[in-house]
């Protein structure tokens, strides 16, 4: 039986395209934004839209790796976790979204035919230094979209106040 992954499936689905109880989507924040806004920092201290949605899709496709393979690779600090925008510029817009919308596609196939047993086995964390629950890891995933979907309804304020 697979309740529980269903679950969180269907909140990792809610959260990028759904109507949620706290009135935002991924899709519903990014759907008509300028494709010049995202690459900008709306103040020093702040990260930008393509920042933060290339952060998602590095902890996402981290996620994966360490439900194929039992173990994940990279930490907080290695250099792809916040890619500056230059470099981000480079890959473009369109990729970005793209890479991030397949590593959700991607991770929910990965979890669709598992059973809910598969919550309770552990993986080695790279960055935690030590052995946690699958659960551990999509509770985690979870909180961390919700976290950065409400940045990025601060970031888009700044933007298009200004704007």
């Amino acid at each position: 039986m697979n309740t529980l992954l269903k679950h969180i499936i269907q909140q990792l689905l809610e959260i990028q395209n759904g109507k949620l109880w706290i009135g935002s989507s991924y899709h519903s924040k990014l759907k008509d934004l300028d494709e010049d806004l995202v690459f900008v920092r709306p103040i020093k201290n702040l990260h930008s839209i393509a920042e933060i949605i290339s952060h998602l899709t590095l902890w996402r496709t981290e996620a994966i790796l360490k439900i194929r393979t039992g173990e994940g690779s990279k930490t907080d600090d290695c250099e792809e976790n916040w890619l500056p925008n230059e470099r981000l510029k480079t890959k473009g817009w369109t990729q970005i979204k793209s890479e991030y919308d397949n590593s959700l596609s991607e991770l929910i196939a990965l979890l669709k035919d598992k059973d809910d047993g598969f919550l309770d086995t552990y993986y080695y964390d790279t960055d935690f230094k030590g052995q946690y629950t699958y659960s551990f890891l999509m509770n985690g995933m979870l909180h961390h979209d919700l976290y950065h979907l409400g940045q990025l309804g601060i970031i888009i304020k700044f933007l298009t106040d200004k704007a």
